[in-house]
């Protein structure tokens, strides 16, 4: 069995921004993606040359240096959130209250072609043979000169196994924990703190509607609505920049645990849209839902409960590597930086990056 330098848990943005550092050093690796596609958390659904996003939405220019210059880097464009108009209130009897919009600073931009369009470009980048897709890691073991990196369901027998002499673990810490059996047992506390450690977005849901005409901005609103009642809680205008199409985007704003019958769902869904911006609203051309909390790649059984607030994350444990700088601990959720947000994805890799290759 080949021993490779530097082994990629996780084909995220955080995961591919390594490979992608990496590659740019001639420095030899694989990235190992337990899902049938790259890209994690974010996911862009073509439709009609339009493309969704189901996950990550935003970047903030003022605030995001490494990923505006990422994305600059690679050619991609981004373009402001439409915030022009009023915006709705839903109360919890049902009461549709028309109300100030609410402009956000810093300002949020979204990105021609959807967020996909960056795992495009970067993984683009790498060289061939270095992804390797449906490789799910579920134990690690730490031997002479490296670890021992066994692929397949934890229950069953491996399917593939890969001897890195160093690692890179670019999935949640949480995700980590629950589902790769370390060998020796990684410490305790540590174990705790990766646990304890919330994977952004993956307990929530978000849906997208896409329409030929925007029936909202005709009625001098922005598209953006708050609701007490739900079941949607968050929504915004998620239109393209050019002349259509239209898109209404937002997230749910009920637990995961009474979101199982998505049919139901759907009609709830489409029926909170119409009390708040007319029947029209209730008939898309495209209608798209994504829930998070049901994807085993990304969410535990502990991410269930809602997240009220952005926690302040760090590295687990305050630890930024395990087995004397055999894994270094990289995802967004490990960033001592904007973490839970794309720039945390890349921050967080820099330093895994920069800590197994000093400058």
């Amino acid at each position: 069995m080949k021993t490779i330098e530097t082994l990629i848990i996780g084909g995220g943005l955080s995961g591919l921004y390594a490979a992608g550092l990496l590659a740019e050093k001639n420095l030899p690796f694989i990235l190992l993606e337990a899902r049938e596609r790259i890209g994690g958390r974010i996911l862009s659904i073509e439709h009609k040359g339009f493309f969704t996003d189901m996950g990550p939405s935003w970047y903030w220019p003022e605030i995001n240096p490494k990923l505006t210059g990422l994305i600059r880097s690679l050619g991609i464009h981004g373009y402001p959130q439409f915030e022009e108009g009023l915006g709705r209130l839903e109360h919890p009897n049902g009461q549709i209250q028309t109300v100030k919009g609410f402009a956000t600073e810093p300002v949020s931009w979204r990105i021609n072609g959807g967020m996909q369009s960056i795992v495009n470009k970067l993984a683009a980048l790498l060289p061939e043979k270095t992804v390797k897709l449906k490789n799910p890691v579920c134990e690690i073991e730490k031997a002479p000169g490296g670890a021992l990196v066994r692929v397949g369901e934890l229950e069953l027998e491996p399917i593939n196994q890969f001897m890195a002499r160093r690692i890179i673990l670019a999935i949640p810490p949480r995700l980590a924990a629950a589902t790769i059996l370390f060998t020796p047992d990684i410490p305790h506390h540590l174990t705790q703190a990766m646990l304890r450690t919330g994977t952004w977005m993956a307990g929530q849901a978000k849906f997208f509607t896409l329409y030929d005409v925007p029936c909202w901005r005709k009625a001098g609103l922005s598209g953006q609505a708050f609701s007490q009642r739900g079941p949607l809680g968050e929504i915004h205008d998620g239109s393209s920049q050019e002349e259509g199409p239209y898109g209404l985007t937002g997230f749910l704003g009920i637990p995961a645990f009474q979101r199982k019958d998505n049919q139901s769902l759907t009609r709830a869904i489409l029926d909170q849209l119409a009390s708040i911006y007319g029947d029209t609203a209730a008939q898309p051309t495209a209608f798209y839902y994504q829930d998070w909390a049901r994807e085993k790649y990304t969410a535990t059984e502990f991410d269930q409960p809602p997240m009220y607030e952005h926690p302040i994350y760090q590295p687990p444990a305050g630890q930024i590597s395990i087995w004397d700088g055999i894994i270094h601990f990289a995802g967004t959720e490990t960033a001592d930086r904007q973490g839970g947000y794309l720039e945390g994805a890349l921050v967080s890799a820099q330093r895994a990056v920069d800590n197994i290759y000093p400058s």
